[in-house]
């Protein structure tokens, strides 16, 4: 028996390739539609909690993420060198002066969404324009005083201001100023103090220092705890993990310290951001605000926040996270002084650590 076709299935054959061709064209759009869902995520945060987040919005969206994972310098400098052939649609950084440096260079692109109007409270934004607004806070972090209560008493570091207290001479540890978290509270302090004031205070700070500023905000805690110091700053969220910590001397740190939220009495806590901006040169900018607005959803927050044991930046969203209830809790008063005015003011403090010898 022969294996050729027959006559009629070649007729059928060759038909419906015919068909499968004319209608290739018609086809395309939906192709290139189910290739399209797929988000390209730029960030610096590197924490379990955000799988859950990137997985849940992949499955209620079907948006796929493919990521780049980075510190906040890579990815800017990521960002510049590819310049429009960028396929970043959706940049996550750790800091409102980074996420303000960035916006400088022209790296974002405003967007409008009614969703994140309501969810995100103004202050923890970049400033508005005709066109939208370029990057949103999602979580948020305070820039609280530890102490030695052997050495310093609570009412001599209620606040900011008192760190250049001369009482203080010897016993203040800092990292760098030229940090963005220093950066970001010096610039927040002297928006209020005035430049004259606000340079006498950095001037201050400097002469009440145990040491050269050096390492990180968990170096400066251990310091305090060890007697290198007797008072420094840290964001809660380096103190929460010493809390959240198994290890004994990490346990011997949290038992040795004591914590302070600056200006309660005041003008309240400085508070920064982990946020999120749409790339410059988004080809899908659809899905980059479908992302941005489930970021700010109670579910999002939730993980994001805690992820970094950090606090919610959406209005109403609570978390129970008791590593942060056992160093304060989330009741304490917040600075309101919007980070995008705070962030006009970062190249002038520089300048102005420069001048006082803050290394």
């Amino acid at each position: 028996m022969s294996n050729r076709p027959s006559p009629l299935r070649r007729r059928f054959v060759q038909g419906t390739l015919a068909a499968l061709t004319l209608a290739t064209p018609l086809l395309m759009p939906v192709i290139a539609a189910a290739q399209d869902k797929v988000l390209h995520l730029y960030s610096a945060r590197h924490y379990p909690g955000d799988e859950v987040i990137y997985d849940t919005f992949t499955r209620t969206t079907g948006i796929a993420i493919k990521r780049v994972d980075s510190d906040d310098a890579g990815i800017v400098a990521r960002l510049r060198a590819e310049g429009a052939a960028s396929p970043a649609d959706v940049v996550l950084l750790v800091d409102a002066a980074r996420m303000a440096a960035a916006d400088a260079q022209g790296l974002f692109r405003p967007i409008r969404s009614a969703k994140l109007d309501a969810a995100i409270p103004p202050e923890l934004r970049a400033a508005r324009t005709p066109e939208g607004v370029t990057w949103t806070g999602f979580s948020t972090r305070a820039r609280v005083i530890v102490y030695d209560p052997l050495r310093v008493k609570a009412e001599d570091v209620a606040t900011y201001e008192q760190l250049a207290d001369p009482k203080l001479k010897g016993l203040l540890c800092t990292r760098s100023g030229s940090h963005p978290y220093n950066l970001s509270l010096f610039a927040t302090v002297i928006e209020r103090m005035g430049d004259e004031k606000g340079q006498a205070w950095l001037n201050g700070l400097v002469a009440n220092m145990a040491r050269p500023p050096k390492g990180g905000d968990t170096d400066q805690i251990r310091a305090v705890a060890s007697g290198e110091c007797g008072v420094a700053l840290t964001n809660s969220y380096y103190l929460a993990r010493l809390v959240k910590s198994d290890k004994p001397e990490d346990r011997t740190v949290i038992e040795r310290v004591r914590v302070v939220f600056p200006n309660q009495a005041t003008t309240g806590t400085h508070i920064n951001i982990a946020g999120a901006a749409v790339a410059r040169h988004t080809k899908n900018l659809d899905a980059a605000v479908q992302f941005m607005e489930f970021l700010a959803s109670p579910f999002a927050q939730d993980y994001f926040a805690n992820g970094n044991n950090e606090y919610p930046a959406a209005r109403g969203v609570k978390i129970d996270n008791p590593a942060l209830k056992a160093i304060g809790g989330d009741a304490f008063k917040r600075e309101t002084i919007p980070l995008a005015v705070v962030a006009k003011n970062l190249p002038k403090v520089q300048q102005m650590l420069d001048r006082a010898g803050y290394k």
